[in-house]
């Protein structure tokens, strides 16, 4: 079986050595940050993603199985899908008012360099599932922000984005979707998309899918 390590030394070389992460992080807001704390996020992610995320990167080729109406992720993919989220790892540079840590975006990145190595497959649900925490912090209703993140930040829900459709694969200019708006608010839509990555599964409680459409007035540009 093959072996993941992270990469430390060469992280620590960038974070310090060029982007002098623990001198200018105070400058910009990240106040009582110096290595000792930079050092203990990256030796703990590197643990989960080493012993726990890599030995199941193998499984990941057998893909998800469907059973009496279920569809089932590899096995060990629950159990280390919850560890991620257990240690926070998934929320290193959330903000606090979300229930991470609000340090600073560059660790983050390192962290899902990790996960990306150690097991690409698994780690398209965290990512996933940031990604629509991410757009919803940003644009969503206050009442929808208060009910979806929290969950998704914990990984109680995941997310998806669902935004390839089978007559122009990625090309989303050519995408025929519609958001049609309602008379109570809320949106009508019309269309088909495929390919949607972990569309369904049974590592939590709720699947959150965010459908990209174009509004009646947007046109093809």
């Amino acid at each position: 079986m093959a072996e993941y390590r992270a990469p430390l030394d060469d992280m620590r070389f960038a974070l310090y050595e060029v982007l002098h992460l623990d001198s200018e992080a105070p400058a910009a807001g990240f106040d009582g940050l110096d290595r000792e704390l930079v050092d203990a996020v990256l030796e703990g992610g590197a643990r989960v993603a080493e012993e726990i995320w890599a030995p199941l990167n193998a499984a990941g080729d057998a893909g998800c199985s469907y059973e009496n109406g279920v569809v089932r992720a590899p096995a060990g993919f629950a159990e280390a899908f919850r560890a991620w989220y257990a240690g926070g790892w998934n929320a290193v540079s959330t903000s606090p008012d979300w229930g991470g840590q609000g340090l600073p975006g560059v660790l983050s990145q390192c962290l899902s360099e990790m996960a990306m190595s150690a097991n690409q497959s698994l780690s398209t649900y965290v990512g996933l599932t940031g990604g629509v925490a991410g757009t919803l912090m940003r644009i969503a209703p206050d009442e929808i922000r208060q009910l979806y993140v929290p969950k998704l930040v914990s990984g109680t829900w995941t997310g998806t984005m669902n935004l390839t459709e089978p007559h122009c694969g990625t090309d989303l200019k050519l995408m025929r979707t519609t958001a049609t708006e309602q008379a109570d608010g809320t949106y009508r839509i019309n269309g088909t998309k495929i390919f949607i990555t972990g569309g369904e599964h049974d590592m939590a409680e709720n699947i959150v899918h965010l459908v990209l459409a174009k509004v009646p007035d947007e046109g093809e540009g």
